[in-house]
């Protein structure tokens, strides 16, 4: 079997409201790269990739002369043909090959009859736990609904979620407001939902001493993890000496490299896999296999999906036997998907995994045209920014809060 085109297409797909983050803000929508990867059998594989509200088809019609004609089983040749460590100083092809990865994979299961958890190992479970992922956000810019600002919104969007989809588990995404009023809100959280698990992630916004302040005063509620409190490894490491929580990362152990890193000088406890982050899903089965020998505790990783990316995140989930922590997803604030019978749904906090040969999901090209034509309308968005706030960008550590008053 060979490969015998690419077809990258970029879409844009509604969110109930603007996300906000210590970087800037989703404006209201996600971009994405929807990849396929045609074959000489017919088989066409599924991929898809974020870009910080950016198209990535150009990138992808420039690897057309390193992928037209490989073999899509060969993943490891292909991993040194377009991500090569050395080369990637110069071209960092990560996100890129995990697209094509995911891809791949999708054709080798629907080449097999097979379900891509198969091509891994096997499931050990049928379904994975979610988190609800809570969010600061401003109104919807249509309806002027959806806005989180307050502690009150806070709360009751958070029960709404927990009532609609069976979430246990909640993780608030700070780092926009001031972090006295962000504690304020977290311990509301805690006070509401007493018997449900909490994780907060700044994204490393605060300055160590405003992280360990922070880390202390939410000692004594129901904690998974700290998710990223201030930048870098030893930032997080001098944290970790004061702070009685366990430390978790999605943006300073993404690589083999700073994996081992960490083994040898601990500075986080828990490794978030994201399988776009780490290049595909299998870096994250090897990965997490590292974790298991060594103890470490580790997670699944939102860096904001559709159906594609969401499905390579349940297969992941479903073979990994140190898989511990419920996952994060972006999804539930999604208005609408690109996959066939709409979005997957959450059942008492989990999504099952999909059965179906290959990823499980196909594309409704229907929706896929729609959405292209509106991310031809609207264009991207600049994500390191945020729209409520005109001329502003942060700094680390970020000093330079919103008003959640205004």
């Amino acid at each position: 079997m060979r490969i015998t085109d690419i077809v990258a297409t970029t879409v844009t797909v509604p969110l109930e409201a603007p996300l906000r983050h210590s970087n800037g803000a989703h404006w209201g929508r996600f971009v994405r790269t929807i990849v396929q990867v045609h074959t000489d059998e017919g088989i066409v594989g599924l991929g898809e990739m974020g870009g910080g509200g950016e198209s990535a088809e150009q990138a992808f019609a420039a690897l057309k002369t390193y992928l037209i004609g490989h073999d899509p089983y060969r993943l490891e040749e292909l991993r040194f043909k377009i991500a090569n460590p050395t080369a990637s100083l110069y071209n960092n092809r990560t996100q890129l090959l995990a697209a094509i990865e995911f891809a791949c994979l999708d054709i080798m299961g629907k080449h097999l009859g097979r379900p891509v958890y198969d091509l891994l190992g096997g499931k050990l479970r049928d379904e994975v736990e979610f988190a609800s992922y809570l969010f600061f956000r401003l109104p919807n810019e249509n309806t002027g609904e959806g806005e989180i600002r307050s502690v009150q919104q806070l709360v009751e969007y958070a029960a709404q979620l927990r009532d609609m989809y069976g979430f246990r588990v909640h993780k608030l995404k700070g780092g926009v407001f001031h972090p006295d009023y962000e504690l304020e809100c977290y311990l509301a959280l805690a006070n509401a939902f007493p018997e449900d698990r909490l994780r907060y992630d700044p994204n490393a916004a605060l300055s160590v001493e405003d992280a360990i302040r922070f880390g202390r005063a939410i000692e004594h509620v129901n904690n998974d993890y700290y998710e990223d409190p201030t930048f870098g490894l030893n930032g997080n490491r001098r944290v970790r000496e004061f702070v009685r929580i366990p430390i978790a990362t999605n943006t300073f152990v993404i690589n083999f490299e700073q994996l081992s890193a960490n083994i040898l000088q601990p500075a986080i406890d828990v490794i978030l896999l994201d399988t776009t982050f780490w290049g595909g899903i299998r870096p994250c089965v090897k990965a997490a296999a590292v974790c298991e020998t060594f103890q470490l505790p580790i997670a699944v990783h939102s860096s904001g999906e559709l159906g594609i990316q969401l499905a390579t995140m349940l297969h992941l989930g479903a073979v990994l036997p140190n898989l511990t922590y419920a996952a994060d997803a972006h999804y539930h604030h999604l208005l609408d998907d690109v996959i066939q019978g709409g979005k997957l749904r959450y059942e008492n906090g989990c999504i099952r995994v999909p059965d179906g040969p290959g990823l499980g999901v196909e594309l409704d090209h229907e929706k896929l045209g729609e959405y292209a034509e509106l991310y031809k309308r609207l264009g991207g968005y600049p994500y390191d920014r945020d729209p409520a706030r005109k001329d502003w960008f942060p700094l680390i550590p970020n000093t330079r809060w919103a008003n959640h008053r205004a």
